[in-house]
């Protein structure tokens, strides 16, 4: 039913997250981005950013020709309304779902992302950089860390597409690990979700299409720049 284009990131797990949990029939296409897969045409022909995750939806709601998104908030929201699961059961619990997965679009991902890239990834270290993403990260971590104090999930009693969201993003770099021992609440949701048998399916995919390999110079640019042959 689901084409998947994926590589075992944070954003490719939110996706695999929700297709375990949910039980949809899905297909997995490799996207290295190491290798510079998301550049090809027929990758950007559907999501035009050059990044993955992006599904192709070959038996939409409406009977008519498959639909692909990108962007893999875009795609939780797609995937939630196309089930009716995981999105909140009425107006007010949309609400608290749809601003809590906004909060990590806009804020958790990216900031843990910079806070990732100056850590781990940069050529030389950046006492500046390392720092601001730092702090920052451990702000947006306490704002969720009360945000969960009196509930087992982000947007109250049920998990929902705004903690397979947040989930993948909690302390993702192995090189540059986090001190969570601030975050009672955090620590727990995050175990409960880690002892879901969705989740532990879904970290399998990501170990089946894991790859080992010392960074390069072609990586590197794949990853962080634009290659010489793409305009």
């Amino acid at each position: 039913m689901i084409d998947l284009y994926y590589w075992p990131t944070p954003n490719g797990h939110k996706i695999t997250l929700f297709l375990e949990e949910a039980g949809l029939d899905y297909t997995v296409h490799p996207v290295d981005i190491g290798a510079g897969d998301q550049f090809k045409p027929e990758f950007l022909a559907f999501s035009p950013n050059n990044k993955m995750p992006a599904i192709i939806d070959n038996a939409p709601a409406d009977g008519g020709l498959p639909i692909t998104v990108f962007e893999s908030g875009a795609i939780l929201v797609y995937l939630a309304n196309k089930t009716g699961k995981f999105f909140g059961a009425d107006v007010r619990q949309k609400v608290e779902v749809n601003q809590w997965l906004m909060w990590q679009m806009a804020g958790l991902g990216p900031m843990t992302g910079q806070y990732g890239h100056f850590n781990v990834y940069a050529p030389e270290p950046i006492p500046y950089a390392i720092d601001r993403y730092t702090r920052e990260v451990q702000r947006l971590l306490g704002v969720l860390d009360k945000r969960l104090d009196g509930r087992d999930f982000i947007a109250g009693p049920q998990y929902t597409i705004a903690d397979m969201a947040c989930y993948p993003w909690i302390d993702p770099y192995d090189k540059a690990p986090m001190d969570l021992s601030d975050y009672p609440n955090l620590r727990r949701w995050r175990a409960a979700i880690a002892e879901r048998p969705g989740t532990v399916r879904a970290y399998e995919v990501a170990d089946r299409h894991r790859v080992q390999r010392e960074m390069t110079e072609e990586m590197r640019r794949n990853l962080f720049g634009t290659p010489a042959n793409v305009d």
